[in-house]
């Protein structure tokens, strides 16, 4: 399942219905085979983050492809959950690809019916999705219900009374269906285009994020990690780093595995000005997070006061002193150089590798050769979303995943472990994924009533 994880996270062909011929769908044997090896871990993995947006919509649309005959009835109610999720988290453009899909495809399972419903009659932005694309809408609503049955509950609603299907009769909301219903078959005037909405319901689960960004305000824990970096009073700020990393890692199971991270210490990692210390924290905190959440840390500082290999058990929140140059390609083989191989090594840097500039790239390129199966991912620190990061990849092949506010690392840790084969890791994804699950459900949920 994590070759297929990365495949969802590297694979960004988008989705395609055109006017005549076959659905574009490029890889689905590939999601067809990862469905039918686990059809629950398979709607569990739309919620991994850095899962790309046209792969979530081949995530929704293989969900509705396929028969849930014979499943049982705990492995359903999961498949409904996250269909749910998705059709109103994702684009709106996104969902509706899905449905014309699945109409060419003509299928016609009662979980393609409630999820169209759900679409066209629950979404929080249903009546833009209706007065900007009504044509796919009504098609997508017939194909639901079928024509006659459709047009059956418009003149219904026309007439004031209450359609008589009984899936319209599990809508929350019966005004949406008075109100939505007439709009699917009311021609606009006019010829002015109307924009379809950008985003869903908040499949990100990100929180509000600020427009400017500062180096102390980015969550609670980096803030006050810059402010013990700037020096502080360490009495009153190391219990409020404590209190900050146990609200960070606030429901994450316990992954019962090793996991090595290779800690860039190097001097670039400072910064200067209002930027001094903030890519330093992040870094500071994710290492704070994986101590709490991983039995064994395996900490590789890189440039600094203390490289070397230490064990990430020491009572300290910051590694040594900050200097010098980034060596990041040695600190993975010290990483790997253990009596007991690591199950992953996370890579933690600025990205700024001035040391032998491209090592990392040939290091981690000849690891397999060497017959090294140890994943090696790439975690980047950055101040801010709009970064450059155009000289900071020193080994673009390798995944890749920037972070820069305190709310990043939990979902940073999920995706981090979603390279990691073996029943430990597995059991932790498959714990995570369900927790995510009930919180994706109450932001679109909240969006949607």
């Amino acid at each position: 399942m994590n070759d297929f994880v990365r495949h969802l996270q590297r694979h960004d062909t988008a989705l395609r219905v055109p006017r005549a011929g076959a659905v574009l769908f490029d890889d689905e044997a590939v999601h067809a085979s990862a469905y039918l090896a686990d059809p629950q871990r398979y709607a569990l993995t739309a919620l991994t983050p850095g899962i790309l947006a046209p792969q979530r919509a081949r995530l929704l649309l293989q969900l509705l492809l396929a028969s849930r005959a014979g499943l049982g009835d705990a492995v359903r109610d999961t498949l409904a959950r996250v269909t749910r999720v998705l059709a109103l988290g994702l684009a709106p453009a996104d969902v509706l690809t899905v449905l014309l899909a699945v109409r060419r495809r003509r299928a016609n399972h009662k979980h393609v019916t409630r999820t169209a419903l759900t679409v066209l009659l629950e979404h929080p932005r249903a009546a833009e999705i209706v007065a900007a694309r009504r044509a796919v809408v009504q098609d997508c609503f017939e194909h639901a219900l079928g024509r006659g049955t459709a047009r059956a509950v418009l003149d219904a609603v026309r007439r004031g009374s209450a359609p008589r299907h009984r899936l319209l009769r599990s809508v929350p909301s019966a005004g949406a269906v008075a109100s939505l219903v007439p709009l699917v078959y009311e021609h606009r005037a006019g010829t002015s285009l109307v924009p379809l909405p950008a985003t869903g319901g908040g499949l990100d689960l990100r929180t509000d994020r600020p427009a400017t960004v500062t180096a102390t305000n980015r969550g609670d824990l980096a803030a006050t990690l810059v402010h013990l970096l700037r020096g502080g009073p360490s009495d009153d700020l190391r219990p409020a780093v404590e209190r900050y990393t146990d609200a960070a890692v606030a429901g994450l199971p316990r992954y019962e595995g090793t996991v090595a991270l290779v800690l860039d210490d190097s001097a670039s990692m400072r910064g200067y000005g209002e930027r001094e210390w903030a890519v330093a924290s992040q870094v500071a905190a994710l290492r704070l997070v994986l101590q709490r959440v991983c039995a064994r840390l395996v900490v590789v500082p890189v440039g600094g006061s203390s490289s070397g290999v230490s064990a990430g058990v020491s009572p300290g929140f910051l590694s040594g002193g900050f200097g010098g140059a980034t060596d990041l390609a040695a600190g993975v083989l010290d990483a790997l150089s253990g009596v007991d191989a690591p199950d992953v090594v996370v890579v933690a840097s600025d990205g700024y590798e001035n040391v032998y500039p491209g090592d990392l790239a040939w290091v981690t390129a000849a690891l397999p050769g060497a017959g090294v199966r140890t994943p090696v991912v790439f975690c980047q620190a950055t101040y801010g979303p709009a970064d450059d990061l155009t000289l900071r990849r020193p080994a673009p092949a390798l995944p890749q995943l920037p972070f820069w506010h305190t709310d990043d690392l939990a979902p940073l840790v999920l995706w981090l472990l979603s390279h990691v084969d073996g029943a430990a890791a597995d059991r932790w994804i498959v714990a995570e994924l369900r927790r995510r699950l009930s919180v994706f459900e109450s932001v679109v949920e909240g969006g949607s009533s």
